[in-house]
C-alpha cells in the first residue's frame, strides 16, 4: 500500500500501460480517476478496479481538449476532495509520417494530445499541488523521446518536448514540494499501434531499421511498476528525470 489513501489521476487508463498503472495504483491504496476517450473501456478498467476491492471513477475525456482535462481534475477533487498524483499517460501515434509527408493536421492532432494536453493537465494540478505544497506527476515519454528515428516526425518531436517540459517542471517546481519525473518506455506491447492508420512505407522503414537491436519488448505491468515508484515515497529524492524501460534498446 505505497500510496494509499492518495487521489490519483490517470490518463488513457482503458488500454495499455494506463490501464496497468490506474490498476496497480488502486491495489497500493488510491483512489483512482481513470480517464480515456474510450468511455466503455475506461468504465469496464473502473469495473475491474471495484472488482478487485479498489476504489476509481471513470471519466470519459479527450485530453485535447481544454473543458474535458478542466473536468477530469475537478471530478477528483469534487469526488475523493483532492489531488496528489498526476500521470499523464494517454497518447496516440502519428502513422510514421516523415517530415517530407507530414501534414499539417497530423501534426496538430499529434501535438494536442501527447504534448498540449500533458501541458494543460499539469498546469490544472499545478493550481491544487502548489496550494498544499505536495504532489507527484509522472509523464510518459517514448524512447522515441530520446532517439531521433523510433517514429514518425510528430510523434518524435512530441515525445521529445515532454522530456524537456517535464525536466522544466521538475526543477522549477522542487522547491514547493512537487515532483515531476517521465518514464520513456521502448517496446511494450500495448494497443497504441491502433492509433495509426495508412502509415506511411517509408516513415515505418526507416523507423523500425534498428528494431532488431530491440532485446524483447515489455509489459504494462513492468512499466506500471515504474509508475508506482515514482509516484510513492520510495522516489522523494528522484525529480526532474527520465527513467528508460526498454531492456537496454537505447544502449545500443
Amino acid at each position: 500500500m505505497k500510496i494509499r489513501d492518495k487521489v490519483a489521476v490517470v490518463t488513457g487508463a482503458a488500454s495499455g500501460m494506463g490501464k496497468a498503472i490506474a490498476t496497480l495504483y488502486a491495489k497500493n491504496g488510491a483512489k483512482v480517476i481513470a480517464v480515456d476517450l474510450n468511455e466503455t473501456g475506461v468504465q469496464e478498467a473502473v469495473a475491474e478496479i471495484e472488482e478487485n476491492g479498489g476504489t476509481a471513477t471513470a471519466v470519459a475525456a479527450n485530453i485535447a481538449k481544454e473543458e474535458d482535462v478542466q473536468n477530469m481534475i475537478d471530478t477528483a477533487v469534487e469526488t475523493y476532495g483532492t489531488l496528489d498524483i498526476l500521470v499523464n499517460n494517454a497518447g496516440i501515434m502519428d502513422n510514421m509520417m516523415p517530415a517530407a509527408e507530414l501534414t499539417d493536421d497530423l501534426w496538430e492532432k499529434v501535438l494536442s494530445i501527447n504534448t498540449t494536453g500533458l501541458m494543460r493537465a499539469t498546469r490544472k494540478a499545478l493550481s491544487i499541488f502548489l496550494e498544499k505544497e505536495s504532489g507527484v506527476i509522472v509523464n510518459m515519454t517514448s524512447s522515441a523521446g530520446l532517439a531521433g528515428s523510433r517514429a514518425g516526425a510528430a510523434y518524435t518531436a512530441s515525445k521529445h518536448a515532454v522530456v524537456g517540459y517535464t525536466k522544466n517542471v521538475g526543477f522549477q517546481y522542487a522547491e514547493k514540494g512537487i515532483r515531476c519525473n517521465a518514464i520513456a518506455p521502448g517496446g511494450v506491447n500495448t494497443n497504441i499501434g491502433t492509433t495509426m492508420a495508412n502509415p506511411s512505407e517509408f516513415g515505418i522503414e526507416r523507423a523500425m531499421s534498428g528494431s532488431g537491436n530491440n532485446p524483447r519488448n515489455g509489459d504494462p505491468e513492468e512499466v506500471a511498476k515504474i509508475a508506482l515508484f515514482l509516484a510513492s515515497a520510495d522516489s522523494d529524492f528522484v525529480n526532474a528525470e527520465v527513467i528508460r524501460a526498454d531492456a537496454g534498446w537505447l544502449a545500443y
